[in-house]
Formats: structure tokens, sequence, C-alpha cells
């Protein structure tokens, strides 16, 4: 039985650190190139992204991937991306390899590469590295992450407002500050709708292995959790609720696929505005390096349309919640002040 913890909001957590990131269990990388057409006047820009796991996990690296996809679309950027690379291991290799190939910018998306990343930007000063979710910067190495933490206040409105048993459950990877930050702000929406509902977290210690996932979801539910939400790279979770009837909150994508009877939303990411924002600045000649750390009104992150599981005066006050986001009527870090 893995860890099992009884949440109490516990925001001194907040102060530990910004930025922290997914890992990934060591598999052996894949390195995929993608082509686009080019003039015989013109080099097109090119972008390298490293992944700490398979693209079709449907979640962390799925939603990279998108934003890939989209620069390579709308800007013509050559890429290539691997996938699967370990943390620590062979991450400097690839990095690397990538910098040696010319590529003109490249994209290191998980917190474990962060040492790594710095390590090869001194040997590459005329490379752009972008690293995503951690805190070491140089001159041709910045950083970028998303204030997750919003939308995981929103969908921890609607789970405090959904359950009946007053048990919400909660599959968490690695109890790093980007993840309890997560479930904090989720407990704080589930307080604000429903001050008697309790959430129960269990740590499965990894970041992807749907059988570790689902088996601790099942035991939520066993525990008489009637909302499983989750911080995990795979649907496993949400298929767990399906089979077993209770509402499921997915995270990273639009999980609703894979649990079309018990889905209520899903806290997601949108990387194509941070891509794109980097890219442009690439093609002007205006970069440098910076912290990018973009919430809802940039549209970084967000929840997806609730599910018609969910009643209307349920949306109309999370779609309130959201608004003063997106008006500026609460600060960057709300719910937390």
């Amino acid at each position: 039985m893995k860890a099992k913890v009884l949440v109490f909001i516990a925001l001194a957590v907040l102060a530990a650190g910004l930025f922290a990131g997914c890992a990934g269990e060591e598999k052996t990388p894949t390195t995929t190139q993608t082509t686009t057409t080019e003039t015989a006047s013109e080099k097109k820009l090119s972008a390298a992204f490293v992944y700490v796991s398979p693209i079709g996990d449907a979640g962390w690296t799925y939603s990279h991937d998108l934003g890939r996809q989209y620069i390579e679309r709308v800007y013509g950027v050559k890429t290539a991306y691997a996938e699967n690379v370990a943390e620590g291991g062979d991450d400097e290799r690839v990095i690397r390899e990538f910098a040696e190939q010319g590529y003109d910018v490249i994209f290191t998306t998980s917190f474990g590469f962060m040492d790594a990343t710095i390590t090869v930007a001194k040997d590459f000063p005329n490379t752009i590295f972008m690293h995503c979710s951690g805190y070491k910067t140089a001159k041709n190495v910045g950083t970028y992450f998303g204030r997750m933490y919003q939308a995981r206040y929103l969908s921890g409105l609607v789970a405090g407002a959904m359950t009946k048993t007053n048990k919400i459950g909660y599959v968490a990877a690695v109890p790093i500050p980007e993840v309890i930050r997560g479930i904090n702000a989720f407990a704080l929406g589930v307080k604000k709708v429903n001050p008697d509902a309790k959430i129960y977290v269990v740590w499965t210690g990894t970041w992807y292995d749907p059988a570790k996932e689902k088996e601790a979801a099942l035991s939520l539910i066993d525990e008489g959790c009637d909302v499983i939400a989750q911080h995990q790279d795979s649907p496993a979770a949400q298929q767990a609720a399906e089979e077993r009837g209770v509402y499921s909150i997915g995270y990273h994508s639009d999980m609703s696929k894979f649990a079309p009877h018990a889905h209520l939303t899903s806290a997601v990411w949108n990387w194509s505005v941070i891509y794109s924002y980097v890219i442009e600045q690439v093609m002007q000649g205006t970069w440098k390096s910076e912290q990018i750390w973009w919430g809802i009104d940039k549209g970084v992150v967000n929840i997806t349309p609730l599910s018609d599981l969910v009643p209307e005066d349920v949306k109309k006050m999370v779609e309130e919640e959201k608004q003063k986001y997106l008006n500026g009527e609460v600060p960057e870090q709300y719910p937390f002040v």
C-alpha cells in the first residue's frame, strides 16, 4: 500500500520553491527529427526538444509535444525531439548532440535536466537553451513554467461542489514543491465551496506508471472517495474512476475520452503560448535570458469545459472565479493570498 496522507492545507510549503518539474523512469531514449520545407534563400529556424517520458503518455510530454507541433506548423520551424531521456543519465549526452547538430534553440522539458542544460550551454554560447521548471539561468539559458496552481484551484471548486461523501482522492507522484503547491491550491478550492470535505492523497513515487496510478486510485475509491484527481502522467486514475462509477478530474491534457461517464474537467497546459513567444523573439533577434512564469491570463494554463455532469450553478460559479484571473481582479498568487 502506498503512503496515504489526509491533507490539511499547508500553505507554508509554497515558500519551498517556485519551480519543480517532472521526472521519469530510465528508458532507452528515442530521437526523432521532423522537417519543414526550406527555400533556397532562407534557412529555417531549428528547435530541438528533450522529453523525459513518451509522447503517448497523454500527460506531461504529450502536452509539450503539442507545443512543438504548433511552432512547426505555424512558424515553419524545423524541429526534432528525443523522448524517454533519463534525468541524470543520458540527458547531457542528448542535449549535447542536439547542440552539436546546430539547432538554434533547445528546449529541455524536465526539472532534472537543469544541470545538464547549464553544463552544455557553457560549451555552446551561440545556442539558445530554454529549461522548463528550473531556476538556473545563464546568458544563453532561460527558464519557463506555468502557474498551474490557478487551474488546480478552479478544479478544486468543482471537486468540492460535486462530492457527496465529502471524501476526495488525489493520486500524486512525488512530494516536491510543484506537486504540493498544486494540492494546496486544489484544497483551497475545495474548502471555499465545501468546508466539510477532506482530501486524501496517495503518493505513487513515480511520474509515469499506469499500473501504480490505477492501484492508488482504486485504493482511494475503496476509502469512500467519490472524486479522483491526479498529478500523474497517464490517464490510469481516470480509467479507475470510470470503472468504479465515481467522478474524476484529469491533468496535463483533456482526459475526458478516458472517462466519458466520470470526467468533470481537466487542469491543462498550453505550452504553445510560451514556445511561440520564444520562437518569435529568436526570429526577431530580441531573445534574452529570462524566467517566464505565466498563468491563466496568458493562456498557458486552464481547465477544460466542465462536463454535462456538472450543474449549471456550479459552472457559473467556477466561471466567475476564472474571470477574476482574466480581469486582473486577483493577484497572480491567488488563491495563496
